[in-house]
């Protein structure tokens, strides 16, 4: 099950220069401020920009999809004939990321918050 498209994450050259232009378009000081992400938050969407995201295959801006299960969503679309890219990853408090490539070079990422009832979330 999905909560829909609420995250993109940028791949970025230079993180101050993609900062200072997000910030102008978003109008919002970020909420994630580090030399490995930035990140944004405005009118529901998460903006983030990544200057390792070349690095990692990134070829262009990743939508990420919010998941319920991250686990066995990329299990299914691994299945489904997806290339792995970047493997599940606990990028802090619990909150799990994932991209995969599709058939046509798509890049699909998936993201999956902590529940509440994690202890890692606290």
């Amino acid at each position: 099950m999905t909560a829909g498209l609420r995250t993109i994450i940028y791949p970025v050259k230079d993180l101050a220069r993609a900062k200072a232009l997000f910030g102008a378009l978003l109008g919002v000081e970020p909420y994630a401020d580090e030399p490995y992400y930035v990140g944004f938050k405005d009118a529901g969407q998460d903006v983030g920009l990544d200057p390792n995201g070349h690095a990692k295959g990134m070829t262009g801006p990743v939508p990420y999809w919010h998941v319920s299960d991250l686990r066995s969503t990329l299990a299914a679309l691994l299945e489904a004939g997806a290339e792995p890219l970047q493997d599940v990853l606990d990028v802090g408090g619990g909150k799990l990321i994932a991209f995969v490539r599709d058939a046509d070079g798509n890049l699909i990422g998936l993201t999956q918050d902590p529940s509440p009832q994690d202890p890692s979330a606290m």
